[in-house]
């Protein structure tokens, strides 16, 4: 069983603030204590010798990075490119796949904004189509569907892991399978998923996958990281190169890096970076199956005690769930109820309809309450954000 009573202690917010309740890991998480002393020794050490002698000093670390990711994943490490954020690695990868006038892109209900609106760009520049892969009764991607809509036609098929606006899990291995038996590639939205949710690539045989590090894996801000298929990544030419992902070997000729390398960029934050590792290694010491159970849990509370709570309505979708969990009350705004959670110290935040357009619009929400409890957070801390919700 995860020791709580340790990650609290591991986690430097609490030194600040013990009383406060933090439920917004599906925004931006509290780092544990390995990841702050590594991004702040790391910063302390460029100011003493400058950023390329103290980047020198750690590139075994640096490469170890990619080695703890590919351990989380089941991933070799060449597969791995580091970038600045999710957002970052699945453009990176999606602007990369050839398109044609005529080629299909398919996108789930609950595909995020950033993803549609790369998708819909580039809809318009190559004369592909973009369509809605339908959602079935519980609001998860309908498979059946999905196999109805495939054909060769198929460039890509956009699938959203968990969506950032509630606790739906699409089944995205079953979806995948369906894609890849006409050819079209797989590009996996992990955003939400990595480090709540167990990821294993073998299993899920996407070609991509993309996640940021500031979520539930609780690393810095301005990190993150895709996943490319081992032989396809060695097939791809991605939209921007430079002398990292590349190299020049003429006057007018130049070799991409021989593996998911290539999507990288040489300049970077480094102890960002570094600070990414620390975070994935945390996990992993830890035990990433007693942290995702611990987070489960505590989202299965908050599911079963707020519909409980007169006036509070559950918005979360599907059949699977994750550590997200959403919710309205009626008479009372999602941003007028954030903000006076606030006032208790109690840290939610809201999902507009802006960022899952279709999906919100579809069930006639303009913004949901979003409440995501990790694995740090007490149970009588629940409580008493429950207590505060019945007392709007």
């Amino acid at each position: 069983m995860l020791d709580v009573t340790r990650v609290r202690a591991d986690t430097p917010g609490y030194d600040s603030d013990p009383r406060m309740v933090f439920l917004d890991s599906a925004g931006s998480s509290l780092p544990p204590r390995a990841v702050v002393d590594t991004v702040v020794g790391h910063l302390r050490r460029e100011a003493e010798i400058g950023g390329y002698r103290a980047a020198a000093e750690r590139l075994d670390d640096l490469a170890a990075v990619k080695t703890a990711i590919g351990e989380l994943l089941n991933a070799p490490p060449g597969s791995i490119a580091l970038s600045d954020s999710a957002t970052r690695s699945w453009t990176d990868f999606f602007y990369s796949v050839p398109l044609a006038a005529g080629d299909r892109i398919l996108i789930s209900e609950s595909d995020y904004a950033g993803n549609a609106i790369a998708v819909l760009q580039r809809a318009r520049a190559t004369g592909a189509r973009v369509e809605r892969i339908p959602s079935d009764h519980s609001g998860q991607i309908d498979l059946d569907a999905l196999a109805a809509m495939v054909d060769e036609r198929v460039a890509l098929v956009s699938v959203l892991h968990a969506p950032t606006n509630g606790g739906l899990v699409n089944p995205a291995a079953e979806a995948t399978r369906i894609a890849r038996s006409v050819g079209a590639l797989v590009l996996l939205d992990a955003c939400q998923s990595a480090g709540q949710i167990p990821i294993d690539v073998v299993e899920l045989d996407v070609d991509a996958l993309s996640v940021t590090g500031r979520k539930w894996l609780r690393g810095p801000r301005g990190t993150g990281f895709l996943y490319v298929r081992p032989e396809l990544a060695r097939t791809m030419s991605p939209q921007r190169l430079d002398l990292h992902s590349a190299a020049w070997t003429g006057p007018d000729e130049f070799e991409l890096a021989p593996d998911a390398t290539r999507f990288e960029f040489w300049e970077c934050d480094v102890a960002a970076r570094l600070g990414l590792g620390a975070a994935v290694r945390y996990l992993l010491d830890l035990g990433p199956e007693e942290v995702y159970a611990a987070i489960a849990a505590r989202a299965e509370h908050l599911r079963k005690e707020l519909p409980q709570i007169p006036g509070v309505t559950v918005r979360d979708l599907g059949i699977r769930h994750s550590g997200i969990v959403s919710f309205t009350v009626d008479g009372v705004d999602s941003v007028s109820v954030r903000d006076r959670l606030a006032a208790d110290d109690i840290t939610v935040t809201v999902s507009h309809a802006g960022s899952t357009l279709l999906d919100m619009t579809s069930r006639g929400l303009d913004s949901v309450v979003r409440a995501s409890p990790h694995c740090f957070v007490e149970f009588d801390e629940l409580d008493r954000f429950l207590a505060a919700v019945a007392a709007l």
